[in-house]
C-alpha cells in the first residue's frame, strides 16, 4: 500500500519540516507540501495533485488533521472522496 503524505502550512512564516519529517518517518513514499490557507481548497493545487494520484489501496497520510482542511464539511467531503477511491486516511496525531 503505498503511502502518500500531505503536509501543509498557513504562512511562509511558518516551517514544514517538523511535519515533512514525521511523514517520512511514517513511511511515506512521496510527501506533498504547500503554503496556503487551510479554510478551503481553492488555490490548494498540491492537495488536487494528491487526490487526483491516489488509486485504490493507497493511504494519504497527514501529521494532523487541521492540516487536510479546517471546515469540518470540508475534510469530511475529503474522506468521501478517499473512500470512492479505495484510499484511507491516516491521521498521525490526532
Amino acid at each position: 500500500m503505498p503511502r502518500i503524505g500531505y503536509a501543509r502550512v498557513s504562512s511562509s512564516s511558518q516551517d514544514l519540516d517538523i511535519q515533512k519529517a514525521k511523514l517520512k518517518a511514517a513511511g511515506c513514499e512521496l510527501i506533498r507540501s504547500e503554503t496556503v490557507s487551510g479554510a478551503s481548497r481553492d488555490d490548494r493545487s498540491e492537495l488536487t495533485t494528491v487526490m487526483e494520484f491516489l488509486r485504490d489501496g493507497d493511504e494519504l497520510v497527514v501529521h494532523r488533521l487541521d492540516r487536510l482542511g479546517r471546515s469540518t464539511r470540508d475534510v469530511l467531503n475529503l474522506v468521501h472522496e478517499l473512500d470512492a477511491k479505495g484510499a484511507s486516511l491516516r491521521v498521525l496525531e490526532p
